[in-house]
């Protein structure tokens, strides 16, 4: 049954839901679920220009063992990594440049120059920047094969950013037939998959400010509201602490056994499972965690899924250190699970148990069978197994992992139980 922390939590909660979005702010701020709440914004310091001199330092050390002359960056989160700059993609070319050897360039559209001069925070180690334009009728592509050209790469190998369109790829080959192009993902990945003190800061405080924004909405919830409701909840929480973030994902009930939720409408239920899933953004860098428990008492069948989903938690954790394959890791949560009686192969844990977690919420390496990318200390990744019974419910506990140099480390405590999620000890 609830308690009547719960029921006293809800009543206010369910209150504010009826407000404007400015008077809810204020109401919550004053007396709501969440006043007790103090922004922690202050604590995230942003990347500064130095760091992305560093990164760019960085990715040239990696061009050069990957025989690359230069990598080309079009708008994303690579170029942000890079530069600072955050660019929105569309048809226009829009390219960051960074050659092995000589200094970087970007392909701006004209009308944009004032714009890309504003955001790229670095682009040399003289602070000059070299931004060639182009009007709508010119070529962008010639644009970029001059620059290359101007730097002595006429011929030899350039690496496109995953995200780099087919489009651009296209021109760059028209324009430069003498260019070798090929995957960029050995120097972009290269570079962020291992994170710096600062940015594993950073990843620190978003996972304490979403277990946080978690706790509070748990500690509000009433039975009947809708999972719509709970995430509106839980996004007020996360801006109480100071950040954009929301349990995007509350599923309730039989919803939890689809790993990413139904479409069938659902309301919380007293004895029902309920799972949180969601993050939040600090200074550009993401939480992602999961959260699962019951309002009431979870039934023996519950409890034992809950305890082998925690227990495989575990020994990814236990597995995780520098020199281990990513694969290992998978392996030894799926063990634990096999072994309860969850298995075989993906019969209830159907995903992986982890992925890369940086500036995108999912991102390099990813812990799956098979890949052989071995860990290294300053990688950050989810640990996140599942057991989904379908029909019935499912249970998924995530949290952040940051590999160390003798091990790993979660950013936040493990679940403590279904009735205590957030019990300490």
């Amino acid at each position: 049954m609830l308690t009547r922390r719960h029921f006293l939590g809800s009543t206010a909660a369910a209150t504010s839901l009826a407000l404007g979005a400015c008077g809810q702010r204020k109401a919550l701020a004053d007396s709501g679920p969440f006043a007790h709440l103090s922004s922690r914004a202050k604590e995230a310091t942003p990347i500064a220009g130095q760091e992305y001199l560093d990164r760019q330092v960085r990715a040239r050390e990696l061009m050069h063992s990957a025989g690359l002359d230069a990598i080309v960056v079009a708008e994303g989160t690579s170029l942000t990594y890079f530069t600072g700059a955050k660019w929105w993609g569309s048809e226009r070319l829009f390219a960051f440049v960074l050659p092995a050897k000589g200094a970087a360039f970007i392909v701006c559209p004209a009308f944009e120059e004032a714009r890309a001069r504003e955001q790229v925070q670095v682009a040399s180690e003289k602070g000059e920047l070299d931004v060639r334009t182009w009007q709508e009728d010119q070529n962008p592509y010639d644009l970029l094969a001059q620059g290359l050209r101007d730097r002595g790469i006429a011929t030899g190998r350039v690496g496109l950013e995953e995200n780099v369109r087919f489009v651009f790829a296209d021109g760059i080959a028209r324009s430069a037939p003498g260019l070798h192009l090929q995957s960029a993902t050995p120097v972009t990945a290269g570079c962020r998959m291992v994170k710096s003190e600062h940015e594993i800061a950073l990843m620190r405080l978003a996972s304490e400010v979403t277990l946080a924004a978690y706790e509070a909405t748990w500690k509000a919830l009433k039975v009947g509201m809708t999972g719509g409701e709970i995430t509106t909840l839980s996004r007020q929480a996360h801006e109480a602490l100071g950040f954009e973030g929301a349990a995007d994902l509350v599923l309730i009930g039989a919803a939890s056994s689809f790993p990413h939720g139904s479409v069938q409408p659902t309301r919380l239920q007293e004895g029902t499972i309920v799972l949180f899933d969601g993050g939040c953004n600090v200074a550009g860098y993401k939480s992602d965690i999961s959260r699962t428990f019951v309002i009431g008492k979870p039934t023996d069948k519950m409890q034992r899924v809950f305890d082998t989903v925690k227990s495989a938690q575990s020994a990814a954790l236990a597995a995780a250190r520098p020199g281990v394959t990513c694969g290992a890791i998978d392996a030894a949560a799926r063990a634990v699970i096999d072994q309860a009686g969850f298995g075989p192969e993906y019969a209830h844990f159907t995903h992986r148990v982890g992925h890369g977690m940086g500036m995108d919420g999912h991102e390099w390496p990813y812990l799956v069978r098979g890949n052989a990318t071995l860990l290294a200390a300053g990688m950050t990744t989810s640990n996140e197994p599942g057991i989904y019974l379908a029909g019935e419910f499912g249970v998924r506990l995530e949290d952040d992992m940051h590999i160390t140099a003798n091990g790993a480390e979660l950013f936040t405590p493990q679940s403590h139980s279904l009735e205590q999620p957030f019990a300490r000890g």
